[in-house]
């Protein structure tokens, strides 16, 4: 078996670079779940109206994943990184004089800015990862998905601490935001220009022909951009499963993130410090399947251990939603946040494994994570007032339940002429980008 290439100091610094500011958007995310008993409280909402004002990072993170892959495309993934990190402080700023302030629209609108930035950045990390992991040989992208878990390890810590202490909501996540700002300017700078292009005028006829190959491979012609081109990946049968593995894991993920420490306060009768208590042992369970899962990936393979991760996850809720004890309920998320641990690194792995056209069919993939992981949780609000928080993680059992059944689609395709050879640049690197 051939050896990877050997890490250069430009790919060294492009990794370290991604590693880091995922580690800073998981501390600014678990900051503001941590916080969110607290602004819930100072907002004096109900459960149903706190789902409303989630919806703001909903529909900014919404926005900005359907326009990440485009822009990448035309862009290059750092400019659109550059752009999410500037949005994502933004954000953090305006939840944060609105949490000060006691104003649910202000609260709306800063996670609708804070959702922008990492739909926007997100997205476009997935492809940098996919494309380091091409150019190496070997998974980054499960270490890459870690370290944002590490960051809400991170996060949760400070935000149970400061909880504890009851220091005020808004000036936490104004520290946040300027520890995210300096993280983002070193970040930009290290990750080299062009991931992802795809330039119709490149100096090199070669580059324009393959530009206007992938384009007419996505359906949308020397327009990859455009609707037609964005959907055309997903007529592939294979393509389609990975999207509805990673939705059910990604909801899963996400519905612990935006309800966790309101299901324990709520469902269990836990303080407030033991609901960002629970939720930090859920990042940690996150963080250790995540460091740890490169070496099961290896020797089992992507779907067997996705397909036990499931059930482990599934698990985990199950005794969250039925037991009535909050100890053996507080450490089932432990089981929750392992077998959620993998799902979404795996699958955006698995969809850019061994095809052309990796970087539209990762950028497709996530996008329906993402939209799994920010639209779907908030909407369990709503059930929530109709049948209680804890009856409507049902939804969540139901889902990773039907991703086990499934996971045969992340087996790694056959070889054939369709194939990018191992190691390949993603679609519109340069050359110059990898050494």
């Amino acid at each position: 078996m051939k050896n990877p290439p050997v890490m250069d100091a430009t790919t060294r610094r492009w990794r370290a670079a991604l590693f880091l500011f995922m580690l800073a958007t998981g501390v600014s995310m678990a900051s503001w779940v941590a916080r969110t008993p607290a602004v819930r409280d100072a907002l004096d909402v109900t459960t149903g109206s706190m789902g409303l004002v989630l919806f703001g990072l909903s529909v900014g993170s919404m926005a900005g994943v359907l326009a990440s892959g485009g822009l990448v495309r035309r862009r290059g993934g750092r400019q659109v990184i550059a752009a999410g990190a500037g949005l994502l402080v933004a954000g953090l700023l305006v939840i944060a004089g609105g949490a000060a302030l006691e104003v649910s629209a202000g609260v709306f609108c800063g996670l609708a800015l804070f959702g922008a930035g990492m739909g926007l950045a997100e997205v476009a990390f997935n492809i940098e990862g996919a494309a380091v992991e091409r150019t190496l040989g070997r998974p980054v992208l499960p270490v890459l998905h870690g370290c944002f878990s590490l960051g809400t390890v991170v996060g949760a810590l400070l935000g149970m601490g400061l909880t504890a202490v009851r220091f005020p909501v808004g000036w936490h996540l104004a520290v946040v935001a300027v520890a995210v700002a300096a993280a983002g300017v070193w970040t930009v700078r290290a990750i080299p220009a062009g991931t992802g292009q795809e330039k119709a005028d490149s100096e090199d006829p070669a580059d324009s022909d393959a530009a206007s190959a992938a384009g007419s491979e996505g359906g949308g012609g020397r327009h990859p951009d455009g609707i037609r081109g964005q959907l055309a990946v997903w007529r592939d049968r294979r393509l389609v499963l990975i999207g509805l593995i990673v939705l059910a894991m990604a909801f899963a993920e996400g519905s612990a993130n935006d309800w966790l420490p309101l299901l324990m306060v709520d469902g269990h009768g836990t303080s407030a410090t033991a609901g960002s208590l629970t939720f930090m042992l859920f990042a940690v369970a996150m963080t250790t399947g995540r460091f740890t899962g490169g070496p099961l990936l290896v020797r089992y393979g992507p779907a067997a251990v996705v397909r036990v991760s499931a059930l482990v996850a599934a698990a985990g809720v199950a005794l969250v939603v039925f037991s009535d004890n909050a100890l053996l309920a507080g450490a089932a998320v432990v089981l929750w946040g392992l077998g959620a641990s993998l799902g979404f690194p795996v699958t955006i792995s698995a969809a850019g494994e061994g095809v052309r056209n990796a970087s539209a069919r990762v950028a497709a993939v996530s996008t329906a994570g993402y939209a799994a992981f920010l639209v779907g949780p908030p909407s369990l609000g709503f059930l929530a007032d109709q049948v209680g928080l804890r009856n409507a993680m049902v939804v969540v059992l139901v889902l990773l339940g039907g991703a086990a059944l499934i996971t045969r689609a992340l087996r790694t395709p056959p070889s054939g002429a369709g194939e990018e050879p191992p190691g390949a640049p993603a679609p519109g690197a340069r050359q110059s980008d990898l050494v």
